[in-house]
């Protein structure tokens, strides 16, 4: 079953001033990981934070199909 993690942004202070929030369609948590580790958009100089954050995250259970990926992001 697919779930949709509601993952802090991990890149801290001061390259991000306020944080943020990346929600990402995944089946467990390192599909999580991988999908968020390869996105271009994002900070890749600090993967080592993700899985953390990916751990920690808010996860709601989706009913039906859908398609793993990133879904939305407010980064700053």
């Amino acid at each position: 079953m697919k779930q949709l993690y509601i993952v802090d942004y991990w890149v801290p202070f001061p390259q991000s001033e306020y944080g943020g929030v990346v929600n990402v369609i995944a089946d467990d948590d390192s599909e999580a990981f991988e999908l968020l580790a390869k996105e271009e958009q994002l900070n890749t100089d600090y993967t080592h934070l993700i899985m953390p954050n990916v751990i920690k995250a808010q996860r709601l259970n989706l009913s039906g199909e859908y398609q793993s990926g990133i879904i939305d992001a407010f980064i700053t």
